[in-house]
């Protein structure tokens, strides 16, 4: 620079004053600036990471916590020239600001969204610094947070939830199997005792078919036996009718019984049968006196 040669790489930019006033910015290649008139500074545009030391930070709930973040960040090229011109060491503000920009984050949640939204308090703490470092010509592209330490008696009381919420997680499934498995053992009783009582109506059923179709037999052969009957009935005569009577009659006179009712009917086939007699006595005779004669 003293020669007022200047070399400028590729991933450098230079910001250049004459006579104290900003004049431009130079890319990449080699610059002769006049000395004392002109003054050239050179600009790393390349992503700086810098680890931020573990600090201790208050929640919303009065929990001090330690923490410590990495923070990467670079100078954007169209706006190189603020890092020169508008803050003395873009380095240390942007640690500073991170401090400062976490502490508000954290101070707005308590512990226990600390511990489980660390990529919500990453992605807000790097939006909120984001807004202020662009007037630096600085960009922050990314905020990990490596490490939320809360105190030692935070932490085992944490650990003893911890235990009682899996024992209860547990019970609770416990509870669930079993319940769930009462209920499958009463559906299945249930429907055992439906196929029961289906087969056993089934059953019922069918023996009251079968008896229908007996009864419905044994009433058809009995009419058909009655029919029958009749038609034989039908067929005799008056004189076979008596005998049969006769014959009855006659197993009368062996039993012992000294008296008997007769049937009206009876009175009446008697009467024929005497008359029948009585016809066949006159014939006779008739033929005798023709015979004599």
């Amino acid at each position: 620079m003293a020669a007022g040669l200047i070399m400028v790489q590729q991933y450098q930019r230079m910001v250049v004053q004459r006579f104290g006033t900003f004049t431009g910015t130079k890319s990449s290649g080699l610059y002769f600036l006049l000395p004392f008139v002109y003054h050239g500074t050179k600009v790393d545009l390349r992503e700086r990471v810098a680890r931020v030391p573990t600090q201790k930070y208050i929640t919303s709930d009065n929990v001090v916590v330690d923490m410590d973040f990495v923070i990467y960040y670079r100078i954007m090229e169209s706006l190189a020239d603020r890092a020169v011109l508008e803050v003395q060491n873009f380095e240390m503000a942007v640690i500073n600001l991170a401090f400062a920009t976490l502490r508000a984050v954290i101070g707005s949640t308590t512990l226990t969204d600390a511990l489980a939204e660390r990529e919500r308090i990453r992605d807000s703490l790097q939006v909120r610094m984001d807004e202020v470092t662009e007037r630096w010509g600085v960009k922050v592209s990314q905020v990990e947070i490596n490490e939320i330490d809360p105190p030692p008696g935070v932490k085992q009381a944490m650990e003893r939830e911890k235990s009682a919420e899996a024992i209860k997680t547990a019970e609770i499934t416990e509870s669930e199997g079993a319940r769930q498995s009462q209920i499958n053992r009463a559906e299945g009783e249930k429907q055992s005792a439906i196929l029961k009582a289906e087969g056993e109506r089934q059953a019922e059923i069918l023996q009251a078919e079968g008896e229908q179709q007996a009864a419905v037999l044994r009433a058809a052969g009995f009419s058909e036996a009655l029919e029958r009957i009749n038609q034989v009935a039908n067929q005799a005569d008056g004189r076979t009718m008596s005998l049969q009577y006769f014959d009855t009659l006659k197993s009368l006179g062996d039993s012992p019984s000294t008296k008997w009712i007769f049937p009206m009917e009876f009175t009446s086939m008697l009467g024929n049968f005497m008359s029948m007699g009585n016809n066949a006595g006159g014939n006779s005779a008739g033929g005798n006196g023709s015979g004599e004669r």
